[in-house]
């Protein structure tokens, strides 16, 4: 008998002429990159809808203590105060951890904003809060959405083939929009690769590519069938990013600025070029190093994950942020609602939409790369958002903001304690 034809590729939609592919900038580590693919399930229920957060009052003076913590603005009751110093304070002492900055706002209760610990091991420079950070996954939330108001003008619809937008993507009349913003393309994780890792190790000011990136990911074959299961891959989100330059014309920094982060005033957010990274930034530390020893990764080309984990911002941007994010200021309600409706990962509490994770209870991501890491979530039951910043990745299979935001959550919000399991970190041996 012979063999079935293979399927014959969507025509393009009608759109700007393509510009030439930006090498861009990007970096990031993993959310749940260590969790087994999990299956197909139905959509979970979506979140119920939320108020946009109050905007953070007036800042108090800033003072320092003598372990280096600054205190911006402490609202919460003194007892839960007490009780979050401690638990900060002890998990990086259990992990040596460097430094580390909490922003927490919870409607009718307070607000916590505090940072510990060291932005420079060598002078000894204290964290404060108004530093710039590499945000690495966190990145995506901005990058979809972007995708998801294309589909808002019009330009493109979820269930579109990537092959209308890309070029030579294996498969890819059978891949559509929605199941690469919902990690369930089956594509093959490039960040996996041992070539792509050896490359990263031994030169990490090498300026990579967006297709370079897919080249190390359509070396091996995909995981499974584009639908089918949930398995976290960098590549997808590389590959929206080259969607959103193909449809709009520009550059996807300038896209980013132009239909993002200007609407919602987010002025020290950014995917900037090259290596770039505005001052005042803390140091960061890792062990991504040929021989793993620790190292300060601060300057290091994030290009190697462009769309996926470029992006540079703020405490108080991200603040900002991520209760726009939940609540779908920057989209129809429809469009939103797609977002919102999450599926399992394949661990209990935890689940996925479209950019988007879910983690009981708590909406936003997770955000890691060399020498940082990320959260960046909202409460709706409790009108809650927590942004958690660390200058170090180099817990060696562990994750450090998840421990920070464990220690927060189990004191503020019992019953939604922000929880994952330690993902396959870039730059350990597999």
């Amino acid at each position: 008998m012979s063999s079935a034809p293979a399927p014959t590729p969507a025509p393009r939609r009608p759109h700007p002429s393509r510009g030439p592919f930006r090498t861009g900038t990007a970096a990031l580590l993993l959310l749940l990159t260590g969790v087994a693919a999990a299956p197909a399930a139905p959509a979970a229920p979506l979140p119920a809808a939320v108020a946009a957060a109050p905007a953070p009052a007036a800042q108090d003076p800033v003072r320092q203590d003598p372990v280096r913590q600054e205190l911006v603005r402490q609202d919460l009751d003194p007892a839960t105060v007490a009780r979050l110093d401690a638990a900060i304070t002890a998990a990086m002492k259990k992990d040596a951890i460097p430094g580390v900055t909490v922003g927490l706002w919870m409607a009718g209760r307070g607000d916590y904003v505090k940072t510990f610990g060291v932005a420079d091991k060598q002078s000894g420079t204290p964290m404060k809060t108004d530093l710039y950070t590499r945000i690495g996954s966190v990145t995506k939330t901005f990058t979809v959405t972007a995708v998801l108001q294309l589909v808002d003008a019009g330009r493109i619809e979820l269930d579109d083939p990537i092959s209308m937008y890309v070029d030579d993507v294996p498969g890819g009349a059978g891949i559509t929009v929605r199941q690469l913003a919902a990690m369930r393309s089956g594509l093959y994780n490039y960040t996996e690769d041992e070539k792509f890792l050896d490359a990263m190790r031994t030169d990490p000011q090498r300026e990579f590519t967006p297709r370079q990136l897919l080249d190390y990911a359509f070396a091996h074959p995909a995981n499974f069938e584009p639908g089918t299961k949930w398995e976290y891959s960098n590549t997808n989100t590389i590959l929206l990013g080259l969607l959103l330059e193909e449809v709009s014309g520009q550059p996807l920094g300038g896209h980013l600025r132009e239909h993002v982060f200007d609407p919602l005033k987010l002025d020290d957010t950014s995917l900037p070029a090259g290596a770039a990274f505005p001052e005042p930034h803390a140091q960061g530390y890792t062990t991504f190093t040929p021989n793993g020893s620790l190292t300060e990764a601060t300057g290091w080309n994030p290009s190697w994950a462009w769309a996926a984990g470029s992006a540079i911002s703020t405490l108080e941007d991200l603040h900002a942020w991520v209760p726009a994010l939940v609540d779908g200021r920057l989209l129809t309600p429809a469009t939103q609602a797609q977002r919102m409706r999450t599926q399992s990962v394949g661990v209990p509490g935890v689940s996925y939409g479209l950019g988007i994770a879910e983690v009981h209870g708590w909406l936003g991501h997770n955000g890691e790369l060399p020498g940082y890491e990320t959260i960046a979530a909202h409460l709706p039951q409790q009108r809650a958002t927590l942004v958690v910043l660390v200058n170090s990745d180099a817990d060696r299979g562990g994750s450090y903001s998840t421990t920070v935001g464990k220690a927060v959550t189990a004191i503020v919000t019992p019953d939604h304690v922000w929880d994952l399991p330690s993902p396959a970190q870039v730059g350990n041996n597999h």
